[in-house]
């Protein structure tokens, strides 16, 4: 509790800070009971971002750190009525975060995460001195010492004048023995093998692969880095990693016996990371708050090794601020999939109009390997579902998945994705559906304009070569169906389904017909617009594509010439025998 009484629910994720002041906290303790349980020598968990892996991390740490009393914040816990309650600070713990080490080149990035171990090298050493029964010329120690001496020099370079920070170097032998004989040391001092954690461990290979440099630094600094203290070490009790992809062809995981990964498909460690919907109730209720159905709709959603997950960091803002928005979007980082999801190819893209449509897909997603050292459709689809934007509802027996956005919350963040792809701005595309709702088909017209000029000047030229006419009025219906994500929730949007005699381009029913008008859109690209657009409008008509719908429709015949666009439309009302009742003119 707060001085005013109010329970304090977001922005922590340090477990000991979280305990001590008072933060809420929804009991995932029996964590550290399954890790002890598994037995796995090395493992690794891949996890979205904001759904707890730092603060579980950190709980782990907490629990287990001989340098440290758990005592007062694992008070009345569940891991205290295990038999496990006796291990609590029993052995050394070395713990690192990678969540924010990034780097502009490879020599800062080396230094960056260096410095992110240096952290540890300090705090050992201080216990060292401490104790007094420490030779620094003793073997055991003489390398740790030494190691530590590169790191003092890296710290006095920042210290002495912030612009020589470029002249901060680390030799890569350095860097790469530092964590096992880190480990090793640690080993001879305590008498007791450590535990590591490495919370993030993917941030500097995803940083390295959006600078352009992912080949040199993985494969000879984070490679030997890891591997050394992670690969037959003696050194090693045992190791934990998290990250929200699992890195598999790079020579740091190669030849790495009893490695053990839990993706967002595995059943153990499934309900350690988000809140069940028990937990979701229980910490609205503790609130004050009522669970309903647009709590479910919002941030519900994901399937993770057979638990129904909600988002935890988005429950908590939710309990905070009281509104129903998004708050895990505000948050993720999605760079890399802006970047990549406009080069796919084209059977990627035919998958993604389908999401944007609220489909589930059916797919062959790779969650084992990462799409920065492996760049296929299987793994790009495997980002998305390791990040959080999709998730898997069936796995089929051939290894194929099917996957679905997850919820409300996430919808939004592919309107920022779509934004990318299509080049127009989220806001645009908001102007522009609130002018066709509004049958404002003047200023839809002009805003749809605008939009089409800089979009056909981005895609009607490929390899130095106009494209077909057929690419053209595709691209005319990608711009379309990307910008109709912007009504989701308003809206169910259906695109090529057949539709009375024939297949309409989109066709948009009104969730609420009796404030919103269905609408009906049909696409033409070609030489004479003005004919075309007429064209456009009289299939709608003749194909009958208004047949199920009830209630007013807005029927629009839009026609293409290039970057011309010319737009013709009639609303009409249909009866529920399916028949034209009265048309306006």
């Amino acid at each position: 509790m707060s001085d005013d009484g109010q329970i304090r629910t977001t922005g922590i994720d340090d477990f000991r800070e979280l305990r001590e002041e008072g933060y809420y906290y929804i009991d995932k303790t029996l964590m550290i009971r399954d890790f002890l349980s598994y037995k796995d020598k090395v493992s690794l968990i891949t996890r979205p971002r904001r759904f707890g892996k730092t603060l579980n991390m950190t709980m782990i740490r907490d629990f287990f750190d001989i340098n440290e009393d758990g005592s007062d914040i694992f008070s009345e816990l569940a891991i205290m009525k295990t038999e496990y309650a006796n291990q609590m600070n029993s052995r050394p713990v070395v713990y690192l975060s990678f969540k924010d080490c990034s780097g502009a080149d490879l020599e800062e990035l080396k230094v960056n995460l260096a410095l992110v171990v240096k952290d540890e090298y300090f705090k050992q050493i201080a216990i060292m001195r401490e104790s007094k029964k420490v030779d620094w010329e003793d073997d055991q120690y003489f390398e740790f010492h030494h190691i530590y001496k590169a790191f003092r020099k890296l710290v006095d370079v920042e210290n002495k004048d912030e612009n020589k920070s470029k002249e901060r170097k680390i030799d890569n032998v350095t860097l790469k023995r530092s964590l096992l004989i880190l480990t090793r040391t640690l080993t001879y001092f305590y008498s007791q093998k450590p535990l590591l954690l490495i919370d993030e461990y993917d941030g500097p290979l995803i940083n390295a692969h959006e600078e352009g440099f992912r080949e040199k630094f993985s494969k000879r600094i984070y490679a030997d880095f890891l591997g050394s203290a992670l690969k037959g070490s003696t050194y090693l009790h045992q190791a934990l990693l998290t990250g929200i992809q699992r890195v598999a062809k790079e020579s740091i995981f190669s030849k790495l016996n009893n490695f053990s990964v839990y993706t967002v498909v595995d059943n153990k460690y499934a309900h350690y990371f988000g809140f069940t919907e028990d937990e979701t109730k229980k910490a609205l209720a503790d609130h004050g708050m009522i669970y309903d159905e647009d709590v479910k709709r919002h941030y519900d959603g994901y399937h993770i090794g057979g638990c129904d997950i909600y988002n935890p960091w988005s429950i908590l803002n939710y309990v905070d601020r009281k509104q129903l928005r998004p708050y895990w979007a505000n948050t993720s980082s999605n760079g890399l999939i802006k970047e990549v999801i406009p080069k796919a190819g084209k059977g990627f893209h035919v998958n993604f109009e389908r999401l944007i449509l609220d489909k589930e897909i059916r797919v062959s997603s790779n969650l084992e390997t990462a799409f920065v050292e492996l760049a296929t459709p299987q793994t790009l689809w495997g980002l998305l579902v390791n990040a959080g934007y999709l998730t898997v509802s069936k796995i089929f027996p051939s290894g194929a998945t099917r996957v679905k956005i997850p919820n409300e919350e996430v919808k939004k963040e592919f309107r920022e994705i779509v934004a990318t792809y299509t080049r127009v701005q989220t806001n645009q595309l908001e102007d522009l559906f609130n002018a066709l709702i509004d049958v404002e088909m003047e200023e839809f017209l002009r805003l749809y304009q605008g939009l089409v000029y800089d979009y056909v000047s981005y895609h009607d030229v490929k390899d130095g070569e106009k494209t077909s006419s057929k690419h053209l009025e595709n691209s005319y219906h990608m711009l379309f169906l990307g910008m109709s994500i912007s009504v989701s929730g308003l809206y169910e949007i259906t695109s090529n389904l057949e539709a009375g005699r024939g297949r309409g381009d989109i066709i948009m029913e009104s969730l609420q017909p009796e404030l919103r008008p269905h609408i009906i859109v049909e696409l033409k690209e070609g030489d004479n617009a003005r004919k075309l657009k007429q064209e456009a409008l009289e299939q709608i008509f003749e194909k009958k594509y208004y047949v199920k719908l009830k209630g007013r429709v807005l029927c629009v015949g839009l026609a293409h010439s290039m970057k011309e666009c010319k737009l013709v439309y009639e609303e009409i009302v249909v009866n529920e025998y399916g028949e034209i009742e009265r048309e306006y003119f």
